[in-house]
């Protein structure tokens, strides 16, 4: 569970995403236009039924913004079911051209029923300490 007491927050459908990110300071290279983070990702299945986290989609803006769109399958190479009561915890990274940014998504979910749903991931703000002034 994300231990941290700041983090961002987002509950659709009984489904709450959380999400704590974290500034790479050893793998980013400010000099070179080059800023890394890591973000660490909650999914709690507050409801009476199992979900299958089926696909992923991501809108990430940097400073200047621009806008990269990323989607895919699953996350981290898995398309987890999480039972009602549960969580599933993962921790992916995000490059940036830009000392500052901010992401957002969704993550395409499959009820037990066989219902498909998108669930919100709450935008959260990619601030480095090289950022002086933040658009975010």
């Amino acid at each position: 569970m994300i231990e941290d007491d700041f983090f961002y927050d987002a509950l659709t459908r009984n489904i709450r995403v959380r999400v704590r990110p974290v500034y790479l300071d050893d793998q980013s290279e400010p000099s070179e236009d080059h800023y890394v983070w890591a973000y660490e990702v909650e999914i709690e299945n507050e409801g009476g039924e199992s979900v299958q986290l089926q696909d992923r989609y991501w809108r990430i803006t940097d400073a200047f913004g621009r806008v990269q769109e990323v989607r895919g399958d699953g996350v981290v190479g898995e398309q987890p079911v999480i039972e009602p009561g549960e969580c599933f915890e993962y921790t992916s990274g995000a490059p940036l051209p830009t000392p500052s940014g901010i992401m957002s998504g969704t993550y395409g979910m499959l009820s037990g029923a066989g219902e498909r749903f998108d669930v919100a991931i709450p935008a959260f703000s990619l601030d480095s300490p090289h950022d002086f002034k933040s658009v975010n």
